[in-house]
């Protein structure tokens, strides 16, 4: 028997009350054991808040706009009333279930006959996201509307969360490798493994419920399914990395640029930005460098993009953007912002996983099997005094500072630890979450500049607001960020656009003070927009543990009233 819909939402409802971690696992491990294996993978994903795997180039392209056109289609809601429901709740998906609930045509009975099912709702999405070409926008919203016109209220509250990309229930990727971990009697870090090697959670737990220990184990490093980034933390100081990290340790310097994984079959290659994202046709210029000068037949290697100028020093990280962003007229990007690429780490050789092999032998391995001139540069010392004199001369060459690796230590897919550690000659930043933004004045009006910057809490994944800040950006980035902002609109009030939380800008500041004008009780002094992260997720933004963390390390030097 099929699973409805409804059940999976009745579990997403349950969660978002529960608060003991335990309890949530233990209710999603339960559910996923009952599941049919063709409903395991859409099911996983979608709890979580995601329908396609990471690296699934697949997106829904619907506004709130479209939505809103469909709701009144269904509804017949004027603006007005649907701004009081959203004034009640603050969230898109719960004001369409409220609306649904008072102002629903359709019959009762309808639903009653014709349930939907969790593998029909995600036959509609896929139908929604590759919906291309002339007529698209009005195929999306018919099967948006048809899909709509079928929901209950409550299953209404989680197909519009899906579509816009909200997840505030609590239950991340991390919770759901445990429930299925306890629901196919899978250790879970073996679990962990396998969804960092091929970051797709949903084809996981298919293997789980089919094979169990074994399907788990066989999962592996697969060509063109990125992998999850290993991640390097701060340091204040290469003094202080380098006695971290055991009193020796390579410094490679640390590019402005963008993060790519490129993997490589013969002359097929792609390319993946640190978001798992595939940027391929964006960089035809990496391509062919890749095919030339990556010797190995099959390679998965990692490194940064930089944009360059005429004299071959590093441009601002906003030039490389530029390229990433791009998918049409490429030729003449390419000309007007060329690009080098550095290399720092080889994961997959000839069908060999060189993930749990010390730095020190990648690093090895890496100069085998690429040319010399592609190597990031670096350094291996015990020297304060050297590794202080390399961190100034990466400065010096335009770059951001060093990072810090150990020896030996292994490859890490998705993980934050303190064997990478960042050093870098820069003020102090956080990468924080656009929530809302308002229109400017004088010659600005025109254009959405100042935006309400949000820290991101785990707990209840939502995103509170630490400050607003209208300085930083140049005018190209202003235009470019109020056309991305009013694509994902879900409110408007006067001059001021509330926004699905999906663009991340990493912002400068002095220092972090107490405010009463916030939820947060925190807000930052002096902000200023440093660049805009489109490499990075909001659920990679700075969370506000961090942001009170950073507060408290202010008083090490200050008094504290």
């Amino acid at each position: 028997m099929p699973t409805k819909f409804a059940d999976l939402c009745r579990i997403c409802e349950k969660l978002s009350v529960t608060s003991s971690k335990i309890s949530k696992i233990d209710l999603v491990a339960s559910f996923l054991g009952k599941l049919d294996v063709d409903e395991i993978a859409p099911a996983v994903r979608m709890i979580i808040g995601r329908v396609f795997p990471e690296w699934d180039q697949r997106e829904f392209e619907v506004s709130g706009t479209t939505l809103f056109k469909v709701l009144q289609q269904l509804t017949s809601i004027t603006p007005e009333e649907y701004l009081r429901f959203f004034d009640r709740t603050g969230d898109v998906g719960s004001c369409f279930k409220l609306i649904f609930e008072s102002k629903r045509k359709l019959s009762q009975q309808l639903l009653l006959e014709m349930p939907l099912t969790i593998n029909e709702v995600y036959r509609v999405f896929e139908e929604i996201a590759e919906a291309y070409g002339s007529g698209s926008r009005r195929k999306k919203e018919r099967l948006v509307g048809s899909l709509l016109s079928r929901a209950s209220p409550l299953e209404v509250k989680y197909i519009v969360k899906l579509i816009l990309g909200e997840r505030r229930h609590g239950f991340g990727e991390g919770l759901m490798e445990e429930a299925i971990a306890k629901a196919f009697n899978v250790p879970v870090d073996l679990v962990r493994r396998a969804n960092m090697l091929i970051s797709d959670i949903g084809h996981v737990a298919v293997k789980a419920k089919l094979f169990g220990l074994s399907g788990v184990k066989c999962i592996g490093i697969t060509l063109f399914h990125p992998i999850k980034p290993m991640l390097a933390e701060d340091a204040d100081s290469v003094e202080d990395a380098l006695i971290e990290l055991g009193g020796i340790a390579a410094f490679e310097v640390k590019p402005d640029g963008a993060r790519v994984q490129i993997h490589k079959d013969g002359d097929k290659v792609e390319i993946f930005s640190r978001r798992l994202t595939n940027v391929t046709k964006s960089l035809p210029d990496v391509i062919d460098i890749v095919r030339k000068q990556v010797l190995a037949e099959k390679a998965i290697v990692e490194g940064e993009v930089i944009a360059v100028g005429t004299d071959g020093r590093p441009l601002p990280f906003q030039y490389v953007m530029r390229r990433f962003r791009r998918v049409r007229d490429v030729e003449r990007i390419m000309r007007e912002i060329p690009v080098k690429l550095y290399l720092f780490d080889v994961l997959y050789v000839d069908g060999l996983s060189l993930i749990e092999v010390p730095y020190s032998e990648r690093r090895r391995k890496l100069e085998e099997v690429v040319d010399e001139d592609l190597l990031i540069p670096r350094i291996v010392t015990k020297n304060a005094v050297e590794a202080r004199r390399f961190f100034y001369e990466a400065i010096e060459s335009g770059h951001e500072g060093v990072v810090a690796k150990k020896l030996s230590s292994p490859y890490t897919p998705g993980v934050r630890g303190r064997k990478w550690l960042k050093v870098k000659a820069k003020p102090q930043t956080l990468d924080l979450v656009i929530v809302a933004a308002d229109y400017g004045y004088g010659y600005r009006y025109k254009w959405l500049s100042d935006y309400y910057l949000a820290a991101r809490d785990p707990e209840s994944n939502d995103y509170l607001v630490i400050g607003k800040c209208f300085t930083g950006l140049s005018d190209e980035e202003i235009k470019w960020l109020t056309e991305q902002l009013e694509k994902i609109v879900v409110m408007r009030r006067g001059r001021t656009v509330i926004v699905q939380p999906r663009i991340v800008v990493e912002v400068a500041f002095a220092e972090i003070q107490r405010s009463p004008h916030y939820r947060s009780g925190l807000a930052l002094r002096f902000a200023r927009i440093i660049r805009i992260r489109t490499d990075k997720s909001p659920e990679e933004a700075d969370t506000i543990q961090r942001v009170r963390e950073l507060y408290e390390k202010q008083f090490e030097r200050k008094s504290k009233i």
